[in-house]
């Protein structure tokens, strides 16, 4: 089984390193998220914002910028949809320097009493995709936020902000959430859905550097017909703009508390 061949090798034929040079002094912790319009929001409260960096692909540039918060340095740059330009992105802005990652993504909900825009923190994801099998052991699921999820609370409850845990189902496919395959995901105790969590979780778990994702809950999947609810870039800006800074308000928490 083509899925059963995961190899512990670090070396492979094209290395992140050759992409890219190290960027010196790169923040210690790497913030991002995957809708343009939030990210563009978010980077219009920086006006003293830098380039650090850029990513190149086929699809355009991405950016890297430094931006301050509450005297505090971060990375930032936007997340690409889809796991494995979002992973291979991610390669490379950790052959730069990035040793900590906070992303905040966009989930659809399989248990409907999770509101718009409510905000979900993942414990587990199932691995209905294909590029964390060439960064983990096949299995069905993978441990996600393995740190800081107690510091991570904190911030919701400093900020006045509710949130669920649980079980995330990371797929490939968008167009092939089948009725059936949804029924079957909720057995598995999964309560939302989305498309990078597994891998990225998995890609840096192999590199050996810290990742904490959360999610603002889109469209709901719960319901005998699609409800897309907030899953255009464009509505609730201003509130997901919002649950974007908890990201940095996590970040301020761990580089007060770990980095030296």
């Amino acid at each position: 089984m083509l899925l059963e061949e995961f190899e512990s090798e670090r070396n492979a034929v094209i290395n992140p390193e050759r992409v890219v040079e190290p960027i010196e002094n790169f923040p210690e912790v790497t913030i991002s998220c995957f809708s343009w319009k939030l990210f563009d929001a978010v980077l219009a409260t920086f006006p003293d914002a830098k380039q650090i960096g850029e990513l190149h692909s086929s699809t355009g540039l991405i950016p890297v910028y430094e931006v301050e918060y509450k005297g505090k340095r971060f990375a930032l740059f936007h997340s690409f949809v889809g796991e494995p330009i979002c992973v291979g992105n991610y390669e490379e802005l950790m052959a730069m320097g990035s040793k900590r990652l906070i992303i905040l993504g966009t989930c659809g909900v399989l248990d409907k009493s999770i509101e718009s825009c409510g905000i979900i923190i993942p414990t587990k994801a199932i691995r209905d995709e294909g590029t964390s099998y060439h960064y983990a052991p096949p299995s069905d699921t993978i441990e996600v936020n393995t740190k800081y999820i107690p510091e991570f609370k904190e911030v919701l409850k400093e900020c006045g902000y509710p949130y669920v845990e649980g079980i995330t189902w990371t797929t490939d496919a968008i167009y092939r959430e089948t009725r059936e395959r949804v029924n079957r995901r909720k057995e598995q105790g999964a309560i939302c859905v989305e498309m990078e969590c597994a891998g990225m979780q998995a890609v840096c778990d192999f590199r050996g550097t810290e990742f904490f994702q959360f999610f603002y809950a889109a469209d709901n999947l719960d319901h005998s017909s699609w409800q897309p609810r907030s899953l255009a870039g464009e509505v609730q800006l201003d509130e997901k703009t919002k649950i974007m800074f908890l990201a940095f308000e996590l970040g301020v928490k761990i580089l007060e508390t770990e980095v030296l």
